[in-house]
C-alpha cells in the first residue's frame, strides 16, 4: 500500500495523507532496501557491479543512496560503451530508472545527490525552494561554475544522463509537457526500445510540432529549451557522442569538457581545421545538432552565446532576444568591423552543421516546407532519408529559385526570398555548401591550399575551373552561373562596393531580381573616384572568370543562347563566343544581307560585350597570352584596368615581338574601324564627345573628333588622345577606313609595289600615304582619294609626328637641326619650316628627299604649308579670293601677285613667298622633274612662268611656220615632177 501511494504520490489530493507519503518517501529513499521491489529486481546487479552488499548483518560498502548511484552510474556506463563488458538486467533498468523518476521532484529524495550537493545547494540556490524539481534546475544551470565542486558536478551530470535515457527523471519537464507529448503522440509508447533515444525522440517530436506550426504550451517550450541547452553544454549527455567521438575528443578535444567547448572542438575539426572526423563521429554530430536545434534559438548554444554576445549587443540589438534571425544577424555581420574572432569561429562551427540540413534554419523552413515538399519531395521535420545527400534539398531550392516563368515551376516569393538570404550569408565560406565542398575536397587541397583569407577559396577555384574534377567543375560551374545572375550571393564583394552601390546602381541594387544588372552597373563604374581597391579587383575577377564560360554572363546569356546554339554551337568560351558572334554580325553587316543572322537583343548585348572587354587585357585571353613577355618587358609598372597595359603595348609597339605585335596591329585595326571600342579613346573623351558628336554613328566617332580637334573648346588631354589616333593611322591606310574607302582605286594603281611587299598584321610605315600624296602633288588622284589625302597632308604639315616617313628618315636631323622646334607643347608646323629652312645642311638623302616631297606638295596647295598659308591669308582674301582652292591655282595667284608691281603684299607673305621660290629653285636643281608631268608642275608653279609660257608658245609658233613652210615647198616640188 505505502509503495503503491509513493509511486502516485503526485495524484494524491488529501493534504495530511500527502505530507505523511513525503515523509515516509524521504525515509525509503534515504535505504535502497527499503524500496519496494528494487532489492529483488537488482539483487544480481548489486554484486556483479559491486554496488554493496546484500546479505544482511554484513556492513555495507555503501550506505544510503550510494548503492542507488553506482547503479545509476553502471546504467550510464552500459549506454556510452559500444560493446558492454557488464550490462544491467532489464528489470534493474526499469528499477532504476523508476527510483529516479520518484525522486525527481525533491533533489533530497536522491540520497547520493544530495549529500555530493548539500555545500553546492547552500551556494547556489539558496533561496531556491525544494519541490517540483526546482533544485535540480538550479544545480543545473550552476553546474560548470568554477567554484562548484567536483563530487556535485559529476552527480548532476549521472543525474542528466538518466534524464537524456528517460525524460520522466525530470519532473519539470514530465509535468509541463504532458498535455503536448498526449497530443502529438509522442508518448513512451510509440517510442522504439532503445532508451538512450526517449529524451532525443520527445524533444525533436515537439520541436517537430513546434517547425510545423502547431501549438506547444510556452511552459513546455520553456523547459525544452532548458533541455536543449543542457545537451549542448555537456557532449558526455549524449551517449552517441561518447559512443562515436570518443577517440577524436581524446586526440583532438581532451579537456574542454566544460560549456560546450568540447563540442565545438569536434564542429572544428569537422570543418577540416584540427585534421579529420570520422563519419559516425560527423553524423552524431549532425543528430545533436538536429534535436537540439540552435538555429531555432541561439542561447541553446551557450560557448555560441558567450562568444557574440558583444557582437549581438551592437549589431544585432534591434532583434529580440532569442529570435532566430540572431544568427542571421551574425552571418551578416561575418568578416565586418563588429565581428569579434572567437564568434566568427563558434559561428562558422554551428552553420558547418545548419548548412547540411535544411531544416536546421527555422525561418527558412517555415517559409519553405510547402515549396520543398512540392519540388523536392522532403520528409517531415523529424524524419530523415539516407538516399538524400547533405545539403541537397537546398540545392532543390535554390535551383527552382532563380527559374524563369518559361522554365516552369518556381517558389513561393517569401521562400525565393528566404533562399536569396541563406546563398547570400553561405557564399561566405566554401565550407557552408556541402555539395561544393564534398565534390571539391581534392581539388581545394590542389589547387588552394595557400588560399586560406576569407572568399579565396572560391575564387580560387573560379581561377582553376578548366583544372577541376569533373563534379567539382560542375558544381563551381553552377555556383558561378548563378552568382551571375544574382551577383549579391557574393556578400564580402558587396560589401567592398557599398560606396559605388549606394553612389551608382541603388536603382538596380533595390531589385528584387538583379537579373544581371547590378554587376553591370558596377563594371560600368569601376573606374570612378568613389571606387575602392577591393571592389575593383572583384569586380575585375568577376569578369575574368566570366571569360572562360558564356554562361557565367547571365544577360549575354540569356540574350544569346539560341543564337550561340544556331551559330557558334560547340563553343563554350565566352571569348570565343563574342568572336564567332561579332564576325557574322560584321559578315551580314558588309554583305549588307536583308536580315541579320543574329538576333537583335543578342546583337545589343554583344555590344555591351565587346566594350566591356576593351577595359583589360586580360579579358582578351589571345592577346594577353601573346604579349605576356612584353608586358613583362615594357609595361611592368603600369596597372591593369582602364586599358593601360594596352595603351602600353601600343606605345611600345616598335619593340613588341613579332607575335604580339601582330595581334596589337589587328586590335588597332578593329578599333579604328569601330572607334567605340577604343576604350582609352572613349574614356579620355568622353565630355568631347557629348559636346561635338552627340549624334555621330559609333564607327565615325574619330572622324568627328578629328574634324572638332583644333577647336577652342576641345580639351587638351582629349585632342593629345586624337593626335595619338591619327599618328597610328597614318602608318598605315589600312587603320584609316575611311581614307581606304576612299582610295581603293588609287592605292592598287599608284602604289601597287608597295602592296606586293606588305604583310596583313604588320605597319607600312605611311609607304603607301607617302605614295598617294605624290601623286596628290602631281594631281593624279580620283577626288575622294584627293580631298583625304589632303587633309592628311595638312594635318602632318602641323605636326611632324604624323608623317611616319618623315619621322623615320629624318629623326637626327630633327633632334640636331629642329630640336627646339620638336620640344615645343604645341605643334603647328616649326619643325617642316625648320627642316624647309636647313634643306641645304640635311645630309641624309632620303631626309633631304622627304623634305623635297613637302616643298613638292606645298606647290601643288598653299593650304598644305601652313606657315606659308598663315602668313598669306590676308592677301589671299584681298588678292585671290575669286581663285578656287586646289592644284595650285592659288599659288599661282601669289605668284603673279608677287611680280605684279602694282600689288603691294604683306612683309611677312612676300618674304615667305621669296624663301619659297629660293627653296623651289633648290629642289628643281637637286631633284630635277621625274617625267612631263613634273615639269609641267613645275613650269606652272615657276615664278617665271609667264616667261617661260611665253618663250615655249612662241618656240611651238616658229616651229609651226618652220613646218608650214616645209609643207608648200614639198608641195610645189611634187606637183613639178608630176608635170613632168
Amino acid at each position: 500500500m505505502v509503495s503503491c501511494l509513493v509511486d502516485h504520490r503526485g495524484n494524491i489530493t488529501e493534504y495530511q495523507c500527502h505530507q505523511y507519503i513525503t515523509k515516509m518517501t524521504a525515509i525509503i529513499f534515504s535505504d535502497y532496501r527499503l524500496i519496494c521491489g528494487f532489492m529483488d529486481d537488482c539483487k544480481n546487479d548489486i554484486n556483479i557491479l559491486k554496488c554493496g552488499s546484500i546479505r544482511l548483518g554484513e556492513k555495507d560498502a555503501h550506505s544510503q543512496g550510494e548503492v542507488v548511484s553506482c547503479l545509476e552510474k553502471g546504467l550510464v556506463k552500459e549506454a556510452e560503451e559500444r560493446d558492454p563488458k557488464i550490462q544491467v538486467s532489464e528489470l534493474c533498468k526499469k528499477a532504476i530508472l523508476r527510483v529516479a523518476e520518484l525522486s525527481s521532484d525533491d533533489f533530497h529524495l536522491d540520497r547520493h545527490l544530495y549529500f555530493a550537493c548539500r555545500d553546492d545547494r547552500e551556494r547556489f540556490c539558496e533561496n531556491t525552494q525544494a519541490g517540483e524539481g526546482r533544485v535540480y534546475k538550479c544545480l543545473f544551470n550552476h553546474k560548470f561554475e568554477e567554484s562548484m565542486s567536483e563530487k556535485c558536478r559529476e552527480a548532476l551530470t549521472t543525474r542528466q544522463k538518466l534524464i537524456a535515457q528517460d525524460y520522466k527523471v525530470s519532473y519539470s519537464l514530465a509535468k509541463s509537457c504532458k498535455s503536448d507529448l498526449k497530443k502529438y503522440r509522442c508518448n513512451v509508447e510509440n517510442l522504439p526500445r532503445s532508451r538512450e533515444a526517449r529524451l532525443s525522440y520527445l524533444l525533436m517530436c515537439l520541436e517537430s510540432a513546434v517547425h510545423r506550426g502547431r501549438q506547444v504550451s510556452s511552459e513546455c517550450q520553456g523547459e525544452m529549451l532548458d533541455y536543449r541547452r543542457m545537451l549542448m553544454e555537456d557532449f558526455s549527455l549524449s551517449p552517441e557522442i561518447i559512443l562515436s567521438c570518443r577517440g577524436e575528443i581524446e586526440h583532438h578535444c581532451s579537456g574542454l569538457h566544460r560549456k560546450g567547448r568540447t563540442l565545438h572542438c569536434l564542429m572544428k575539426v569537422v570543418r577540416g581545421e584540427k585534421g579529420n572526423l570520422g563519419m559516425n563521429c560527423q553524423q552524431a554530430l549532425q543528430t545533436l545538432i538536429q534535436e537540439t536545434d540552435p538555429g531555432a534559438d541561439y542561447r541553446i548554444d551557450r560557448a555560441l552565446n558567450e562568444a557574440c554576445e558583444s557582437v549581438i549587443q551592437t549589431a544585432c540589438k534591434h532583434i529580440r532576444s532569442g529570435d532566430p534571425m540572431i544568427l542571421s544577424c551574425l552571418m551578416e555581420h561575418l568578416y565586418t568591423e563588429k565581428m569579434v574572432e572567437d564568434c566568427e569561429h563558434r559561428l562558422l562551427e554551428l552553420q558547418y552543421f545548419i548548412s547540411r540540413d535544411w531544416k536546421l534554419d527555422p525561418v527558412l523552413y517555415r517559409k519553405c516546407q510547402g515549396d520543398a515538399s512540392r519540388l523536392c519531395h522532403t520528409h517531415g521535420w523529424n524524419e530523415t532519408s539516407e538516399l538524400m545527400p547533405p545539403g541537397a534539398v537546398f540545392s532543390c531550392l535554390y535551383r527552382h529559385a532563380y527559374r524563369t516563368e518559361e522554365q516552369g515551376r518556381r517558389l513561393s516569393r517569401e521562400c525565393r526570398a528566404e533562399v536569396q538570404r541563406i546563398l547570400h550569408q553561405r557564399a561566405m565560406d566554401v565550407k557552408l555548401d556541402p555539395a561544393l565542398q564534398d565534390k571539391c575536397l581534392i581539388d581545394l587541397g590542389k589547387w588552394c591550399s595557400e588560399k586560406t583569407e576569407t572568399g579565396q577559396e572560391l575564387e580560387c577555384l573560379q581561377d582553376h575551373l578548366d583544372d577541376l574534377a569533373v563534379e567539382c567543375r560542375d558544381i563551381v560551374g553552377n555556383l558561378t552561373e548563378l552568382e551571375s545572375e544574382d551577383i549579391q550571393i557574393e556578400a564580402l564583394l558587396m560589401r567592398a562596393c557599398e560606396p559605388i552601390i549606394q553612389n551608382f546602381c541603388h536603382d538596380v541594387a533595390d531589385n528584387q531580381i538583379d537579373s544581371g544588372d547590378l554587376m553591370e552597373c558596377l563594371i560600368q563604374n569601376k573606374h570612378q573616384k568613389e571606387m575602392n581597391e577591393k571592389c575593383a579587383i572583384g569586380v575585375t575577377h568577376f569578369q575574368l572568370v566570366q571569360m572562360k564560360d558564356f554562361r557565367f554572363s547571365y544577360k549575354f546569356k540569356m540574350a544569346c543562347k539560341e543564337d550561340v546554339l544556331k551559330l557558334c554551337p560547340n563553343i563554350k568560351k565566352k571569348v570565343d563566343v563574342v568572336i564567332c558572334l561579332s564576325t557574322t554580325v560584321r559578315n551580314d553587316t558588309l554583305q549588307e544581307a536583308k536580315e541579320h543572322r543574329v538576333s537583335l537583343k543578342c546583337r545589343k548585348q554583344l555590344r555591351v560585350e565587346e566594350l566591356e572587354m576593351t577595359e583589360d587585357i586580360r579579358l582578351e585571353p589571345d592577346l594577353y597570352e601573346a604579349c605576356k613577355s612584353d608586358i613583362k618587358n615594357y609595361c611592368s609598372t603600369v596597372q591593369y584596368g582602364n586599358a593601360q597595359i594596352i595603351e602600353c603595348l601600343k606605345e611600345n609597339k616598335k619593340q613588341l615581338s613579332t607575335r604580339c605585335h601582330q595581334k596589337v596591329f589587328k586590335l588597332q585595326e578593329t578599333e579604328m574601324m569601330d572607334p567605340e571600342l577604343d576604350y582609352t579613346l572613349m574614356r579620355v573623351c568622353k565630355q568631347m564627345i557629348k559636346r561635338f558628336c552627340p549624334e555621330a554613328d559609333s564607327k565615325n566617332m574619330l572622324q568627328c573628333l578629328k574634324q572638332n580637334k583644333n577647336s577652342e573648346l576641345m580639351d587638351p588631354k582629349c585632342k593629345q588622345m586624337i593626335t595619338k589616333r591619327q599618328i597610328t593611322q597614318n602608318t598605315d591606310y589600312r587603320l584609316n577606313p575611311v581614307l581606304r574607302k576612299a582610295c581603293k582605286a588609287d592605292i592598287p594603281k599608284f602604289c601597287h609595289g608597295i602592296l606586293t611587299k606588305a604583310k596583313d598584321d604588320s605597319e607600312l610605315e605611311g609607304q603607301v600615304i607617302s605614295c598617294l600624296k605624290l601623286r596628290y602633288a602631281d594631281q593624279r588622284l580620283s577626288s575622294d582619294c584627293e580631298d583625304q589625302i589632303r587633309v592628311i597632308i595638312q594635318e602632318s604639315a602641323l605636326d611632324y609626328r604624323l608623317d611616319p616617313q618623315l619621322q623615320l628618315h629624318c629623326s637626327d636631323e630633327i633632334s640636331s637641326l629642329c630640336a627646339e622646334e620638336a620640344a615645343a607643347q604645341e605643334q603647328t608646323g616649326q619643325v617642316e619650316e625648320c627642316l624647309k629652312v636647313n634643306l641645304l645642311k640635311i645630309k641624309t638623302e632620303m631626309c633631304k628627299k622627304e623634305v623635297l616631297n613637302m616643298l613638292k606638295e606645298s606647290k601643288a596647295d598653299i593650304f598644305v604649308d601652313p606657315v606659308l598659308h598663315t602668313a598669306c591669308a590676308l592677301d589671299i582674301k584681298h588678292h585671290c579670293a575669286a581663285i578656287t582652292p586646289g592644284r595650285g591655282r592659288q599659288m599661282s595667284c601669289l605668284m603673279e601677285a608677287l611680280e605684279d608691281k602694282r600689288v603691294r603684299l604683306q612683309p611677312e607673305c612676300k618674304k615667305r613667298l621669296n624663301d619659297r621660290i629660293e627653296m623651289w629653285s633648290y629642289a628643281a636643281k637637286v631633284a630635277p622633274a621625274d617625267g612631263f608631268s613634273d615639269l609641267a608642275m613645275q613650269v606652272m608653279t615657276s615664278p617665271s612662268k609667264n616667261y617661260i609660257l611665253s618663250v615655249i608658245s612662241g618656240s611651238i609658233c616658229i616651229l609651226f611656220l618652220i613646218g608650214l613652210m616645209c609643207g608648200r615647198i614639198t608641195k610645189r616640188v611634187t606637183r613639178e615632177l608630176k608635170d613632168r
